[in-house]
This record gives structure tokens, sequence and C-alpha cells, in this order.
């Protein structure tokens, strides 16, 4: 029973402290839709609190009196100074950390579903600004955002890069040790296909895991929609407000999303777990072939001067081509890193060149022990 005791009485600590974290947020926020949505968060936090305090009253234990931890009272602190937004941020990362604490505990089953609500709503504040744009959504807007976010052209770069990086450093290597070019060649081209696969295989199993794991997620939010409606739309009525919404429009919308379930669980999905339903994580094949093509693009470029010739001349094209590529792909970067091109590519080709030196003076050791 002690275990159990001394859960209860952490669970109670957590919600008591969220409890009164929230009241701080709501006492220091002068819009009235957010000060009204951290009063129910904050409601919310005291309901799961008198939980565990009832638990440990059943058990004989009385509840010591409570006083915020250290944490809460500094972030209330910092609040009060220079207002709710300054760290809804940090609040939103902890509680998408905490957003599962209760998963494991069976007599808290209920409060589970309510915990990762809180996250996506909190999420949905630190990420929105009153009366206006969500967070994404400006992203969506401007240019540099909409570089910076995508994802096909960072995973083309960075798979290519691999491949580039990797078969260089394994030419590099063979060359360094003295071996006729056939054997470099055979080398470079066995590199980039056993690289190829790999990089393949391993982009196939991420992609798989991620939607049998977003596929559970979304059972489980079906069946938390079925079983407990009336909690699921406070939750979405909650992450509406969170966005801008009035508590009554909020509460509205949400009565009239729960009516159409399917649409109802859209959008818990793209808000609480941050799934979107149409593309799971995309398609393991596409993305498997996608990796595939990519490192072995990369890959060649060392490998490709040595059909032709060997030796030094052979190394020293090698070298050439793959520094061009490297520069291309450091100008390549920075079109979603924000850094000027002629900084990326000369950093790319210096890291490139670093490494490269370095398997090269170890093929050169290893060449000369060995013989």
């Amino acid at each position: 029973m002690r275990p159990d005791l001394a859960r209860y009485a952490k669970n109670l600590r957590e919600e008591l402290d969220g409890a009164a974290l929230y009241a701080a947020l709501a006492a220091a926020e002068v819009d009235p839709v957010r000060k009204d949505l951290f009063l129910q968060l904050s409601q919310a936090e005291a309901g799961h609190a008198q939980l565990w305090r009832e638990k440990l009253a059943a058990a004989g234990v009385d509840a010591a009196q409570f006083t915020p931890s250290f944490r809460t009272r500094f972030v209330a602190r910092l609040a009060r100074r220079f207002g709710p937004a300054f760290v809804l941020p940090a609040i939103a990362a902890a509680e998408f950390a905490d957003r599962d604490k209760y998963a494991g505990q069976a007599d808290a089953s209920a409060l589970s579903s309510e915990e990762r609500g809180h996250a996506a709503v909190i999420q949905a504040a630190a990420t929105s600004r009153t009366g206006g744009m969500i967070g994404a959504d400006i992203a969506g807007a401007e240019p540099w955002h909409r570089r910076g976010s995508g994802n096909d052209l960072r995973a083309a770069v960075l798979g290519a890069n691999d491949g580039l990086v990797s078969n260089l450093c394994l030419v590099m290597g063979m060359a360094g040790a003295g071996q006729a070019s056939h054997t470099v060649l055979l080398a470079g081209l066995a590199g980039l296909i056993a690289g190829a696969v790999s990089m393949a295989l391993g982009e196939w199993l991420s992609v798989t895991n991620a939607r049998e794991f977003a596929r559970a997620q979304i059972d489980r939010e079906k069946e938390e929609l079925e079983e407990t409606p009336d909690a699921e739309r406070k939750e979405l009525a909650l992450i509406f407000q969170a966005k801008g919404l009035p508590r009554e429009d909020a509460q509205r919308v949400a009565a009239d999303l729960m009516k159409d379930k399917r649409a109802a669980l859209d959008t818990l999905v793209r808000e609480e777990l941050g799934i979107d339903p149409a593309e799971l994580g995309g398609n393991p094949w596409r993305a498997a072939a996608f990796s595939f093509g990519l490192f072995a693009a990369g890959a060649f470029f060392p490998v490709f001067p040595f059909f032709f010739s060997g030796g030094m001349t052979g190394t020293a094209w090698s070298v050439a081509l793959s520094v061009a590529a490297l520069a291309a792909i450091g100008f390549a970067t920075s079109l979603f890193s924000g850094r000027g091109p002629v900084y990326s590519a000369i950093r790319q080709v210096a890291i490139g060149a670093v490494a490269a030196g370095v398997t090269y003076g170890a093929g050169a050791l290893i060449g000369v022990s060995l013989s």
C-alpha cells in the first residue's frame, strides 16, 4: 500500500501545482477570453487533485497543507512580471512531456485523456495570438517560414549529403591505403549499395512504426470519443478558446462539431495528437525509395571518376567532383537554414574536406602497417 500512497501524494502535489499555476496565469492575463481559459484549466486541475485527496483520505491519510513548488512560484512570478505569453512556451513543453503521465496508472484512466487534452490546449494557446492567426498559419503565410518547414527539401539535401560524405570517406580511405583503381571502384560501389539499402530499410521501418503508433493513438481517441463524449466536447471547446474564440462561441462550435463524430475525431487527432489522419506519417515504400535514391545519388559523385581513371588522377577528380557537390548541398541547405549561401557552401566543403582528410590519412597509415 505504501507505494500507492506515495503515488497518490505525488499526483496530488502535481495537480495542485497545476491548479496554482493556471490560477496565477489567469490573474496575470488581461485578455478576458484567455483569462477564462486559464481559470477553467485551473478548475480542471483542482478537480484532478480532489480525486487523489479522496484516495488518500480513504486510506486514512490526511493530505498535508499544500505549498506551491519553487518552480510554480517562479513561473507565476515571471507571468506577473512579463505576462503569461512569456512563460506559455515553457508550460506547453512541460505539459507535452507529462501528457501521458497517467497512462500506466489504472486508477487514473479517466484523467489520462484530459491531461493529453490540456497539453493540446496549452500548445494552442502558446502558438496563437489573441483574436489573430495561429502561429502555424502565420508561418504558412510568410515565405521564409515556408522554406523553413520544407521537409521534403530538407530530407533530400540531408539524404544526398549522407551518401556523398560517407562514400567520399570510404573512397579516400581506400585511395590513401594505395589500393588499385578497380579496388577503389569496387569498394565505392559496394558502399553506395550497402548505404542506400541501409538508409531505405531504416526509413521504411521508421515510417511504418510511426504509422502504426499513429493508428493506435487514433483508435484510442476514437474510443474516448465514444465513451466520454462530454469530456471530449469540453476539450474541443477549450482548444477553440485557446485559439481566440470567446467561451460561448467555442462551446457552440464544439457542440456543433460533435454532431459529426468523424469531423470531431479528425479535429481531436489533429489538435491533440498532432497527427494528420490523411497522411499518418507518409507512405513507407515511397519514403524508402526516396531515401535509397537520394543516398545513392550523393554517393555516386566520389566513385564516378574511378570508372575512367585511377591513381592520383582519379583521386583528384573524385575530390573535385565531391567538393562541387558539397558546395551545391551547402547552397541548398541555406534555403531552409536562413544562413547565407556562401557561408553554407564553405562550411559544407570544409566539413567534408576534414572528414575525407582524416579517412585518407587513416587509410595511408593502415596501408603502410599492413604492407
